[in-house]
């Protein structure tokens, strides 16, 4: 086991991945040129965010496919492809450009199992970017996962660290059914130890980063590492605060979550995607909806605001949930004064 980036260890599994199962391929713009060009000799620029680094040397260009700018002809070639038995690896650059190929997602790729009666398997792997902080401006900053979650057919990973993206990418690539995994763009370069040696992750499996019995704080992707640090900081003033980080919105693991707030009473949801229809939404709806009875306090939810993302440095950093934010609703449901928190 070594210290490895998050870039490192998805490009670690995509190779591993590709030289288990000769059916696996990669699908996007500029998978194989990217930073250094596509002129004539095999560079190793893999992309805008480097993460398919000397895969196509390896591999070739019939497993390592650069595309046109064409998102809508991307997708559609990976669930064709799919459908005849491979098993395509996608890079669609930011999730925002979704726009232009929505339609074959929401009405294809996640219909087809469905439509032909569970005869066909389209083991699409759609790996993207999500997230503010870059400095990419509204067009190139969006959350969005909580949009694709909400459609039934659709598998939504959100690996908060280098560990937990070898292990989902690997699962993903090895599911029959079609699976987007939201990569924050902001978490490239953060590592920690992961195994040299392939491995998988389970979806619908809560991870608990922090252990606590005071209130449960629910965060995904990067907002995993903010919370930690509010748990962390808390804890040395004496507060109990455990942090589950879901991995999975769909299939999203429902008891953790419920089992967590029945201990604690209180929950804080944070979520970098904008407060309507969001995952902060689901899990304070989830916890009202059958966990009600425990619940000591309010839930309180930590989101950008509804606005899209700021390209002005400052007004960035300020439309990005912080810490002292996570750290004031934590406060807040534990001071709510009522009957049950007096009793429990």
């Amino acid at each position: 086991m070594s210290n490895k980036t998050m870039r490192e260890a998805i490009n670690e599994t995509l190779r591993q991945e590709m030289q288990r199962d000769p059916c696996v391929i990669i699908i996007g713009e500029d998978v194989v040129g990217g930073r250094g060009g596509t002129s004539g000799a095999e560079e190793a620029g893999g992309g805008a965010f480097g993460v398919h680094s000397g895969l196509v040397q390896e591999f070739g260009r019939e497993r390592v496919i650069d595309t046109p700018i064409t998102e809508s002809a991307i997708i559609g070639a990976a669930g064709g492809a799919a459908l005849t038995g491979l098993r395509p690896v996608v890079e669609l650059m930011f999730v925002d450009f979704v726009g232009v190929c929505f339609d074959q997602i929401l009405n294809q790729i996640a219909k087809f199992r469905y439509m032909f009666g569970g005869m066909a398997k389209t083991p699409v792997t759609i790996r993207t970017t999500i997230g503010a902080g870059f400095g990419a401006g509204p067009q190139h900053s969006q959350t969005l996962y909580p949009m694709f979650t909400a459609i039934p057919g659709l598998k939504c990973v959100l690996p908060s660290n280098a560990y937990d993206a070898k292990g989902l990418l690997a699962q993903a690539i090895r599911d029959d059914d079609p699976v987007i995994v939201f990569e924050h763009k902001m978490m490239y370069a953060d590592a920690c130890e992961v195994p040299d040696e392939p491995y998988l992750i389970p979806f619908g499996q809560a991870n608990f980063t922090r252990k606590g019995d005071q209130v449960t704080i629910v965060a995904f992707s990067r907002m995993v590492h903010l919370a930690n640090q509010v748990a962390d900081k808390m804890a040395q003033e004496g507060i109990s605060v455990e942090v589950i980080d879901p991995r999975t919105t769909s299939p999203l693991d429902e008891d953790s979550i419920l089992d967590s707030v029945e201990k604690t009473g209180r929950l804080v949801v944070v979520d970098e995607s904008n407060p309507y229809c969001s995952m902060a939404t689901e899990i304070a709806s989830l916890a009202v909806c059958e966990a009600y009875d425990y619940l000591k306090a309010p839930v309180v939810k930590v989101t950008a605001p509804h606005t899209p993302v700021p390209a002005t440095p400052s007004l960035e950093q300020a439309y990005i949930p912080s810490t002292t934010q996570i750290e004031t609703a934590v406060n807040t449901v534990l001071d709510f004064d009522s009957p049950r928190a007096a009793m429990g």
